[in-house]
């Protein structure tokens, strides 16, 4: 036998099969759509529950006039930041003030609407878990016999 400086190595009898892209990403792909689905399910079943028979349009409106505060604070601070620089550009004045105020409605809506969202995120992150289960006792069934 021939040594070459490590110990003799037995060839390996296991046999490993490859598994083609398509054929791996077939049922995951399909897993992936059911989560999805199962996600906005739960997200509209929260939105129905929250607003319960309501329309959001005024729910929406309401939360958008509220958020006018934080817009406005959002653009003082922005043209103040602009102006601190010692800089005298409009144009970035400008930009720093829309920025600002955009910033500050973005923050105001999600504050103002912040129940609205936990009932959606809540009710769908519930729906995900259970399609999980699901697959997981799929792949892992359990035998009581």
């Amino acid at each position: 036998m021939r040594r070459t400086g490590g110990p003799l190595r037995k060839r390996s009898t296991i046999k490993v099969s490859r598994m083609s892209f398509m054929e791996w990403s077939k049922p995951n792909l399909e897993y992936g759509r059911k989560l999805v689905d199962s996600a906005l399910r739960g997200a509209r079943a929260g939105e129905d529950k929250f607003l319960q028979e309501a329309k959001i349009a005024p729910y929406l409106n309401e939360s958008a006039r509220s958020a006018i505060g934080p817009a406005l604070i959002g653009t003082c601070l922005g043209i103040l930041g602009s102006l601190s620089n010692g800089e005298r550009s409009t144009r970035r004045t400008v930009a720093c003030g829309v920025l600002g105020g955009a910033l500050g409605f973005s923050a105001g809506l999600l504050w103002m609407s912040r129940a609205l969202t936990a009932t959606v995120a809540s009710s769908a992150w519930e729906n995900v878990r259970r399609t999980r289960d699901e697959h997981w006792f799929e792949q892992n069934p359990i035998d009581y016999a």
